[in-house]
């Protein structure tokens, strides 16, 4: 195995967590923040208009190489890191949606890189956003109490089954069936067929 110059090592501490790896390494995602520190003569320049914190080592610490200090997320980071050693972005299950696409943007990471197996686990905070978005109520001033929940049936495609003008004309059926259709599932003493 050949030997690897001691200016080719280059150590990211984020957040107090300390790690490791090659400038070559760091090169794979090219236009990414850390491709960008291990393309600069001397190792760091970029950073320093970026407004990051340069922190140089003692040589005895680094083992003549540089460390370069982040102020972030040393979980989400571990990550980051990986997806440079790999090629595979994974998200992890521990740490919020908003979070982790807070990370992925300033490391330059393009959000679309993260794999198939974790997309799911990343979209969920954006998936639950949109739903309850849906649910928002709107502005209530001045309206009528029943175009609202004309507006939340519409929000969720479901018009004709809440009787809001659908082919036939009946428009009410569906809102004198449901206080008796909510009380058969939700009261056992309503009636004998909820018994």
């Amino acid at each position: 195995m050949g030997k690897i110059e001691n200016n080719e090592r280059v150590i990211l501490n984020v957040g107090g967590t300390r790690h490791e790896t090659y400038r070559s390494t760091l090169k794979t995602l090219p236009g990414t923040r850390l491709a960008l520190l291990a393309a600069s003569e001397p190792p760091g320049d970029c950073l320093t208009a970026a407004g990051d914190k340069l922190q140089p080592s003692p040589p005895s610490l680094s083992r003549g190489g540089r460390e370069f200090f982040f102020d972030r997320h040393p979980g989400v980071f571990a990550y980051v890191l990986n997806y440079y050693r790999t090629g595979k972005l994974h998200c992890p299950a521990d740490v919020c949606g908003p979070l982790f696409e807070e990370e992925l943007a300033f490391w330059g990471i393009d959000e679309t890189d993260v794999e198939p197996c974790c997309w799911m686990t990343y979209r969920q905070h954006r998936d639950a956003e949109e739903a309850l978005d849906i649910f928002e109520t709107p502005d209530l001033i001045g309206g009528d109490p029943g175009d609202d929940e004309d507006l939340a049936a519409k929000r969720l495609g479901i018009e004709d089954a809440a009787g809001l003008g659908g082919p036939d004309g009946k428009s009410g059926r569906w809102r004198r069936l449901q206080p008796r259709m909510w009380a058969l599932f939700e009261d056992p003493y309503s009636s004998r067929a909820a018994r």
